[in-house]
């Protein structure tokens, strides 16, 4: 039960911890916290002006808001129509959220930005910009 010979290079003291130490500490770490991928998949039908204005606007917004985090796969339902009962597409365009769960869907032109990101679930830029 005695103390122990090993020398473990502190001399007996214990350096002091300030309080910012632990907060800088734990800033770090969410910074350094690896920021999980999108795995989104667009479903168009066709080349039609409202299809390329959908692959046009997630572009935007996965090179705006995700950029370096997502994983992007656009399919044709004219081209492959067995996804459309598979990933139970019932319009389209529709884009869908596969990671991180839940699976999420938006139908429609994905114009309007913010409700893309909300239902998404990706926070808008802090700076504000698009």
């Amino acid at each position: 039960m005695g103390g122990s010979d090993h020398d473990d290079g502190r001399d007996g003291q214990t350096p002091p911890a300030a309080a910012g130490d632990m907060d800088d500490f734990w800033a770090q770490a969410l910074v350094d916290e690896p920021q999980e991928t999108y795995v989104l998949r667009l479903y168009v039908v066709g080349n039609s002006p409202r299809s390329r204005w959908a692959i046009r606007n997630v572009r935007k917004l996965c090179d705006q808001h995700l950029a370096g985090r997502f994983d992007l796969e656009v399919h044709d339902l004219n081209q492959e129509p067995w996804l459309a009962r598979e990933a139970q597409i019932v319009a389209a365009p529709t884009l869908v959220r596969e990671q991180p769960l839940p699976v999420q869907r938006i139908i429609g032109s994905l114009s309007d930005i913010e409700r893309v990101l909300v239902g998404l679930g990706v926070p808008p830029n802090p700076t504000g910009d698009p």
